[in-house]
């Protein structure tokens, strides 16, 4: 060594030092080989000083550490000219390659590592993050408060004062950071029309297409797009967001934290246990969690945008409002609530609502021009009390007929369709709407009979013929080229009554058939039904309601908590007068339905419901053709699987009994009876018979 202190004043000199001591240190490459790879990475007199300056202490320490950034590349150059000492330098934390690293006790570490290691709180914000600059009295602030603090102008767009993202040029104003859209081009790769980088360039680019860097998640060893790097290695975005969420008992302190200590997920001890900064701290409710915005977690997040929109300009919520604020901040997906906040139309007419642009009630969201969003929001505000409740589907009803009459070209005719819906049709609906009122639609059929009505009449027309001259003829033809042409029966009646046509015969529709599940096959769908517990509790128990007691699906999804009983640990369910007892694992199926409740429901639900399948809709159960929909995705047909189950109860159970516990028809239950080839006539002789026999 003193011989190479005494040559370190000129280039050669320590180029030969530094050629010496990884000649020393690399037993794999001749010493040609090693000068060689000196020349190639020591491009200057200052790459030769820091180089020799790492490697005088400890020459082979240096060279596996990879740090600092000079020694990297000599060992890069040496693994590729075939050194089999050495590997390519790689962070100790991240696992990164090609990344210029900084010595530590433990190894090298990557720039980025290096800058989280430091994270302390930030003196404005309080979340731990590393730290971007000091401010004038020394306290260090993270990056997002810096450009808050630092580079603002005000935005040509939106008028606030934030970060700029481009800056204003040939005429154009400034635009921040939330209003910059990137400009829309046809993707190069997916050839589909979206916002895209480098728009105009030859080769533009959509987020989903650009092309990120992928590595083996070290939880579930996919190779995907790296969300973070922690000490285990690299984490995607899934296994980084459960890590985030997962918490437990320490063993140390024995609170319910997030645990981090020893990395991974086998992790036992908790951060102030291990000594470890905390992060990802809510500064709101101060849990740990993945936070959504400004320190908050989603559901802090939710509740005070939630706020800010139904408090408008006032100081607090309008007591009329104070419902859909509850319902809205107790949904079970804060980010899908947060999304509808920001981008849903109901959102947007709810701000309206609440700073009284618009007013609170049904007329004003019938005329609203964005009818969906507007129905969304009426089914919320009546689910929680904020708007008197009407009947959506006969208000609904109505409108329709009147644009139905109104596309009516003959006056005469126009005139007639109208006297039918008012007089026959809407008065029929209004009285069985008050009669019983029923959570599903049952204005189909109404419609069903004024659509063929309308259509009726307009064949007439083309005919050259009149109402008061059809003939029997004429609806024989009308019959004969129409598929739904046996709907419009009701009208001709109607209009017979009122001496608009003379008497006219149009046959009623014929019993529906089709074929049944076959038994095995039903059954073996029932008992997965019944034992798979990785199926939903709404699909099992509508399953096998459908399946076991031949239920419609739109009597399933109607269906009331209430109607579910638990009476000294047996559960007994009332489809009709009588209550029928659910056995073993059915009722606990459904005690687990009524518990836990559907995985997801609509925005702004009321958080107690009396719905057993709540639906989508705010208040509303499920549709039948929603829970259509998730049957037939588990292979179950509703219409042949109900034909199969009442066929096998018809075979087992007198007429008078199924109709009573299925709350069906006697005259339906004994056309069941018929197709399952029973005969029960002697049921009411044999049960007196062993009623006098009885002691």
């Amino acid at each position: 060594m003193a011989r190479g202190a005494d040559r370190r004043g000129c280039p050669a000199c320590r180029r030969d030092l530094v050629v010496d001591l990884v000649a020393a240190a690399e037993a794999s490459l001749p010493r040609a080989a090693v000068a060689a790879a000196v020349d190639a990475v020591a491009s200057s007199p200052a790459v030769l000083r820091s180089l020799a300056a790492a490697l005088s202490a400890d020459p082979a320490a240096a060279l596996s550490s990879g740090a600092p950034p000079a020694v990297g590349r000599l060992v890069t150059e040496l693994v590729a000219r075939g050194s089999t000492t050495f590997a390519t330098p790689t962070c100790i934390a991240c696992a990164r390659i090609g990344q210029p690293l900084t010595r530590t006790e433990a190894g090298g570490l990557c720039p980025r590592c290096t800058h989280r290691r430091g994270a302390t709180a930030c003196a404005r914000c309080g979340v731990v993050k590393p730290v971007a600059c000091y401010i004038a009295d020394g306290r260090p602030i993270c990056e997002r408060c810096r450009r808050r603090e630092r580079g603002q102008r005000r935005c040509g767009v939106c008028g606030k004062t934030a970060a700029i993202a481009v800056r204003a040029r040939d005429g154009r104003a400034d635009v921040c950071v939330n209003c910059y859209r990137l400009p829309d081009a046809v993707c190069a790769k997916c050839q589909q029309r979206r916002p895209c980088n480098f728009a105009d360039s030859g080769e533009p680019i959509c987020k989903m297409c650009a092309p990120r860097a992928t590595a083996p998640c070290a939880r579930c060893g996919q190779d995907r797009p790296p969300a973070v790097r922690w000490p285990e290695g690299p984490l995607c975005d899934p296994c980084y967001t459960a890590a985030l969420r997962r918490r437990g008992r320490c063993e140390q302190c024995g609170s319910i934290r997030r645990l981090v200590a020893p990395p991974g997920p086998s992790a036992t001890i908790c951060a102030d246990c291990a000594g470890l900064p905390t992060s990802h701290v809510c500064a709101a409710c101060g849990i740990e969690d993945k936070l959504y915005e400004r320190g908050l977690c989603a559901p802090c997040s939710l509740r005070r945008r939630t706020s800010q929109l139904l408090r408008a300009d006032a100081e607090q919520i309008p007591d009329h409002l104070i419902g859909v604020f509850d319902a809205i901040v107790a949904t079970r997906s804060p980010r899908s609530a947060l999304n509808w906040l920001r981008n849903g139309v109901g959102a947007a007419i709810l701000t309206d609502l609440a700073a009284g642009r618009l007013a609170l009630s049904h007329e004003a969201l019938d005329a609203h021009p964005r009818r969906r969003g507007a129905d969304y929001l009426r089914h919320m505000l009546v689910a929680n009390a904020a708007l008197p409740p009407r009947d959506e589907d006969l208000a609904r009803t109505e409108q329709w007929v009147s644009n139905l009459v109104e596309r009516i070209e003959k006056p005469h005719d126009r005139r007639l369709v109208k006297a039918y819906a008012t007089w026959r049709v809407m008065r029929r609906l209004r009285r069985g709407a008050e009669r019983s009122p029923r959570p599903r639609t049952y204005t189909r059929h109404a419609r069903v009979r004024m659509r063929a009505t309308a259509d009726f009449l307009t064949w007439l027309a083309q005919q050259g013929v009149t109402l008061a001259d059809c003939s029997q003829a004429d609806v024989d033809t009308w019959l004969s080229t129409t598929p739904a042409a046996r709907d419009v029966r009701d009208f001709l009646t109607w209009a017979a009554e009122r001496k608009h046509c003379p008497p006219l015969d149009v046959a009623g529709p014929a019993r529906a058939t089709g074929t049944a599940t076959e038994p095995d096959q039903r059954w073996a769908i029932v008992a997965r039904l019944l034992h798979d517990d990785t199926l939903q509790p709404t699909d099992r128990v509508a399953g096998c309601l459908l399946l076991l007691y031949g239920q419609q699906l739109s009597r399933i999804a109607a269906m009331t908590i209430d109607q579910v009983i638990d009476r000294d640990g047996t559960i007994v369910i009332r489809f009709g007068h009588d209550d029928v007892a659910i056995p073993e694992p059915l009722a606990a199926a459904v005690t687990e339905l009524i518990r836990v409740g559907r995985t997801y429901v609509g925005v702004g639900s009321p958080t107690v419901t009396h719905w057993l399948f709540p639906g989508l809709l705010p208040g509303r159960p499920i549709t039948a053709s929603r829970l259509g929909d998730r049957l037939r995705r588990l292979g179950i047909d509703a219409r042949a699987g109900r034909r199969s189950s009442l066929i096998h109860l018809a075979a087992h159970l007198p007429a008078a009994v199924l109709a009573d516990l299925l709350h069906i028809a006697p005259t339906t239950a004994v056309r069941w009876m018929h197709d399952a080839g029973t005969d029960w006539s002697r049921y009411a002789a044999d049960l007196a018979r062993s009623r006098d026999h009885q002691p």
